[in-house]
């Protein structure tokens, strides 16, 4: 029986910023309900994989495939409409708007998203802080705000962009129970992590990118094997 289509199918992607060529014909496959990572040291091309695939970079080359349908040449406003969702490192809260505005504030884009209730019940965090400036959160709290904000749009890809970076070790583990959640809830996601350790507790799989293309690929179930190479590549 023929295997469905990957939800999203990434071919020979390449990038620019300006002059500078950063990504060198990427390619990888995501399927419906998964979780799967990019690793790989800082510069190595996984932010601007995210990127690219959004539609946020000034020039890319190749296929970016979402349910079927070709994105490439589609503005980053239509990319997300289509039901892709990306949580940047920088998170974007705005300082100007309580946690409950800021997760009011991107539009709904399909059916089936998180309501306000079921978000706060899943972040019982935010919950206590629904009238705080978004500013005055913690750098955890802000994390799980942001990721919240894109649960109740409805999408059913979520990038997610190191979300565990500079935070405490039990906010990280928290971090990793809402993926988790997200998951069971069959909603796919797409981490970028240089957190190794973390990333095996979360993901089905890992692409290992290394100066702007994909080295290696290893399932979670092949990690015991592999733990040599990919000390090579992330120097974990």
């Amino acid at each position: 029986m023929p295997q469905a289509e990957p939800l999203l199918k990434v071919e020979g992607l390449q990038a620019w910023y300006g002059e500078s060529h950063v990504l060198h014909g990427v390619g990888i496959e995501v399927r419906q309900g998964e979780v799967v990572t990019l690793l790989g040291r800082n510069g190595a091309g996984k932010t601007t994989t995210l990127r690219a695939i959004m539609g946020l970079v000034a020039k890319r080359q190749g296929s970016v495939r979402f349910e079927g349908q070709e994105l490439i040449g589609a503005r980053s406003d239509r990319i997300a409409r289509a039901g892709i969702a990306l949580c940047p490192e920088e998170r974007g809260i705005f300082a100007s708007l309580d946690v409950t505005e800021n997760l009011l504030l991107p539009p709904v884009v399909r059916p089936g998203g998180m309501d306000i209730e079921a978000i706060y019940t899943l972040f019982p965090n935010l919950k206590e802080r629904a009238r705080s400036p978004g500013t005055k959160l913690s750098g955890g709290e802000q994390q799980m705000l942001a990721i919240a904000r894109i649960l109740r749009t409805g999408a059913p890809l979520l990038m997610l962009d190191e979300p565990t970076e500079g935070l405490a070790p039990v906010i990280v583990q928290q971090i990793g129970r809402t993926i988790r959640e997200i998951k069971a809830r069959g909603i796919t996601v797409l981490l970028v992590e240089q957190n190794f350790r973390f990333a095996q507790t979360v993901a089905d799989r890992h692409y290992v990118m290394e100066h702007g293309q994909v080295v290696d690929a290893v399932s979670n179930q092949e990690l015991a094997g592999s733990m040599d190479r990919l000390h090579a590549y992330l120097g974990v």
